[in-house]
């Protein structure tokens, strides 16, 4: 049964980044060439807005690939263990890597919707930074409960 919730999530971590991967493929430029129409005076801002987006992205799947290996050690009836307190710590650092760097996009699409006068994509970045933020206070959560966790268990094994 175990195996089965599992392979379930494994395949939603996949499904997650699926996605993710066809807007960094297709919508990305689209974004980059649409802000150097918006400010043809300034063709760094192309750059600018790739950069931002671009470098979210390794901290994101990142957090996948730790979030396969958390669900591996589970799997592997190790999730009472410092390689899982590991994962939810690298996971947590990666919510702040995302969230900090769109948080430090935000002026560029602030610029975008300031010119192209549509302030949904502020509303759309404020959104993926607290999303970002709340994984972040989540995974830490996590981290610090399966680090008790490990705590009693430990001096349980020791009393016995």
């Amino acid at each position: 049964m175990q195996r089965g919730i599992t392979l379930f999530l494994k395949a939603a971590v996949i499904l997650i980044g699926l996605p993710i991967l066809a807007i960094y493929i297709f919508v990305v430029p689209e974004i980059g060439n649409f802000a150097a129409e918006l400010y043809p005076e300034s063709p760094s801002i192309r750059i600018w807005v790739w950069t931002d987006l671009y470098a979210a992205s390794i901290p994101f799947y990142w957090a996948l690939v730790e979030s396969f290996r958390l669900l591996v050690h589970i799997e592997r009836r190790r999730a009472f263990s410092d390689l899982a307190v590991q994962a939810l710590k690298k996971i947590k650092y990666c919510g702040m890597g995302v969230g900090g760097l769109f948080t430090l996009g935000m002026p560029l699409f602030y610029l975008m919707a300031e010119r192209d006068d549509a302030p949904g994509i502020i509303v759309i970045g404020m959104v993926i930074v607290f999303a970002s933020l709340v994984i972040t206070v989540f995974a830490a959560v996590l981290q610090k409960l399966l680090q008790e966790a490990i705590a009693i268990q430990l001096e349980n094994e020791l009393t016995v």
